[in-house]
């Protein structure tokens, strides 16, 4: 919690500063801006690794089925990454390009998760 706490002060600190800078050196603001965001992600991934060893204790549960495992935790690595670098680009102007990369999290998403919409129609064909 208390790291929490000190990384939301440090992201006020951040945008706070960038902002002094938006009006004089906008490219700084922006250097600002992305600085933080990666300090922030390197502790949101440190969050990541204790969340990934909580997994470990849910794969003694799932019998053989760990793969459904190992695609959610891809899939929310890829809606992580894509959303992080897609708000980068948007915060410097460039929508277009912060809009492209959430269609490809998107479509690469759908492709990671086709593995368990092959085994439910598999299933499926099963009962029938």
């Amino acid at each position: 919690m208390t790291e929490l706490v000190k990384v939301a002060f440090l992201g006020i600190a951040g945008v706070l500063l960038a902002i002094q800078f938006r009006g004089s050196k906008p490219e700084y603001a922006t250097y600002m801006g992305l600085a933080v965001s990666i300090i922030v992600f390197f502790f949101s991934i440190r969050q990541v690794e204790t969340v990934t060893a909580q997994f470990s204790r849910i794969r003694e549960y799932l019998n053989g089925a760990e793969g459904y495992l190992s695609i959610l935790l891809k899939v929310i690595g890829i809606t992580y990454i894509c959303d992080f670098s897609a708000d980068i680009c948007r915060d410097a102007g460039y929508q277009a390009v912060a809009g492209q990369i959430e269609v490809l999290g998107k479509l690469t998403v759908m492709f990671a998760g086709l593995p368990i919409l092959f085994a439910v129609i598999e299933q499926i064909q099963s009962f029938l």
